[in-house]
């Protein structure tokens, strides 16, 4: 018997490793491989924190895996064949192999993860991918020449986008790929560059950190962390903050308002100079981007909000000719815009920019 279970033990060991030899890995940092988004790359694996960071590869084979670890249990991923979505892969603290693709054309592919979730569901560690041995990998693309840059909150990161029933900030509900943001950038084939968070504010927040105090960050929880801005530089930024502030300003028992305010109001002079300093801090690091100062779809944009006042107000106060104001209209539907709705966003977006901006 013990000779038997033992036979049967080696001949797995066989097996297994057979099925390991005929893989190859592709090491996160192999030349074959293009990131977007900010991304930080330590001795043993490439780190994700942003909503819309995306690694892409192109191959000629049949198959590929994705070696992956994450720091929570909320995170989820965008499976991308050819330009196609064909799963959601959902992932945990474990390190695992996650099957991409399989039974493939034996042709040329181009395969992209894309991040769904934003970066308080945890960070993702990429060791790299796994594709059969006779697999060619391909080069990468030439990057679009364009460049496009998003600073947001909620709206911005696509909280509960897919949600049809109630307004679920959960992993599983989220998703940047279907939002304005993200649709204006592959409209206009441009490089994408997502850096939102919901709940964020230019005054104050939900939660202690606000937009101005992390614009500049690899990992938005690390004040250390700083971003290297000549590694990307955007030909157009768009700016889509102040619906938190436009809540929290008139909460005073919230303990950011007391944080930030002690106990008065902010003025209309404090507002419009606190917009107009963060604009200041953009056009600091993209001396020449064009830069969208938009607001909206949520209330801040509803009729009778001094909101759009004060952006319209920071930007004439900068009189600089390539800072422009643009306001989605207010769509009282759901909370937080769904599918259809961030739709019509992009839709509107991609109008303005198009006769608005030459890039």
């Amino acid at each position: 018997m013990k000779k038997t279970f033992f036979l049967a033990l080696v001949l797995l060991c066989s097996i297994q490793g057979i099925s390991l030899a005929q893989n190859k890995l592709v090491s996160f940092n192999s030349p074959n491989i293009y990131y977007e988004g900010r991304v930080e790359f330590r001795k043993d694996a490439a780190l994700l924190y942003w909503s819309g960071t995306s690694i892409s590869i192109s191959f000629k084979g049949t198959a590929i895996s994705a070696i992956l670890q994450d720091a929570d249990t909320a995170n989820y991923y965008n499976v991308i064949v050819d330009d196609k979505v064909v799963s959601k892969i959902h992932l945990g603290l474990d390190k695992r192999t996650f099957v991409l693709a399989s039974g493939l054309s034996n042709g040329k592919h181009k395969l992209q993860l894309f991040k769904r979730t934003e970066w308080d569901k945890g960070t993702t560690m990429f060791y790299g991918f796994e594709v059969p041995q006779d697999t060619k990998l391909l080069p990468v693309p030439v990057a679009p020449k364009r460049k496009i840059e998003f600073y947001g909150n909620s709206i911005t990161c696509g909280y509960a986008i897919e949600d049809e029933k109630t307004d679920s900030g959960i992993g599983y509900y989220e998703n940047n790929y279907l939002t304005y943001a993200a649709l204006t950038a592959r409209h206009f084939n441009a490089q994408y560059s997502c850096i939102s968070k919901s709940g964020i504010g230019i005054m104050l927040s939900w939660f202690p950190l606000i937009m101005p105090e992390i614009y500049d960050r690899i990992n938005p929880q690390d004040s250390t962390s700083k971003w290297d801005f000549s590694r990307y530089t955007p030909d157009v930024v768009v700016v889509n903050l102040f619906q938190n502030d436009s809540w929290l300003v008139n909460k005073p028992e919230h303990a950011e308002f007391k944080h930030r305010f002690g106990t008065t109001k902010p003025s209309e002079e404090f507002i419009v100079n606190s917009y107009k300093n963060f604009i200041t801090k953009i056009r600091a690091k993209y001396p020449k981007a064009n830069i969208i100062c938009a607001l909206g779809s949520m209330d801040a944009t509803k009729e009778g909000s001094p909101w759009p006042g004060y952006v319209d107000k920071a930007v004439a106060q900068l009189k600089d000719a390539k800072i422009k104001t643009h306001f989605f209209p207010f769509q009282n539907k759901y909370g937080h815009p769904r599918v259809d709705v961030q739709k019509a966003m992009a839709d509107d977006l991609i109008q303005y920019i198009e006769k608005n901006i030459v890039w």
